[in-house]
């Protein structure tokens, strides 16, 4: 089985207001704690980072047996993705799709999403929403209570078999839908996705607190 991994991170951080993907993280930048959580997982056999040059080229990072290469992004996440998706080796069996932003990632639940997807055809790391949740209306005032039954909140990695998630990408160009993720992308070819709990943290760091926050979650041996 050859599995490849896309890890996205070619966001401008404009809510950041700094370069939140190189920030610090424990002593290493965010996005290179996210590729070095799949280049330990043994059964990924190619990366593909797509961010702008200059970024990558601030990491310090070194592969001894998958195949690591970059390119550039678009203007939408999922331009990115396509542009990661045309450079993959044409006989790939699995693809993951990663937020570069989340670096707590851990090779245990790339290895669930993984296997998941294989008896499935596409599975997604999450987690059910168990905070209570409301609807407010444009004044920020509640206007109704939301269910939390069956809710629940999408995380990456998200990981298809490769002729799926080509298949939903063709969909996506020629609909002119704009996903936020490859889920979304699923949904308009009519692909079920099984969701597959993460007991870790792995959240998406979005804002100068979520650093600190995420920091605290990250195991002492890293």
């Amino acid at each position: 089985m050859k599995f490849a991994a896309i890890i996205v991170a070619a966001g401008s951080s404009r809510r950041m207001g700094f370069d939140k993907l190189l920030a610090d993280f424990a002593g290493k930048p965010v996005l290179q704690r996210s590729i070095e959580a799949f280049a330990a997982c043994s059964e990924v056999s190619e990366i593909v980072v797509v961010c702008p040059e200059a970024r990558f080229d601030e990491l310090d990072v070194e592969f001894s047996e998958q195949l690591i290469q970059r390119v550039d992004g678009g203007t939408d996440r999922h331009d990115s993705v396509a542009s990661g998706l045309a450079v993959l080796a044409g006989d790939t069996d699995f693809i993951a799709v990663h937020d570069g932003a989340r670096p707590l990632i851990s090779v245990e639940q790339i290895r669930k999403v993984l296997q998941s997807a294989s008896e499935h055809g596409a599975a997604a790391s999450a987690r059910p929403v168990t905070e209570t949740v409301k609807r407010a209306d444009e004044h920020g005032m509640v206007s109704a209570a939301v269910s939390r039954d069956d809710l629940w909140l999408m995380e990456t990695p998200q990981i298809f078999q490769a002729e799926l998630l080509f298949k939903a990408y063709r969909q996506v160009q020629e609909s002119g839908a704009r996903v936020t993720d490859e889920v979304s992308a699923m949904e308009l070819i009519g692909q079920p996705v099984k969701l597959v709990t993460n007991d870790s943290t792995n959240p998406k760091i979005t804002y100068p607190a979520d650093i600190e926050q995420a920091q605290k979650h990250l195991p002492a041996s890293t």
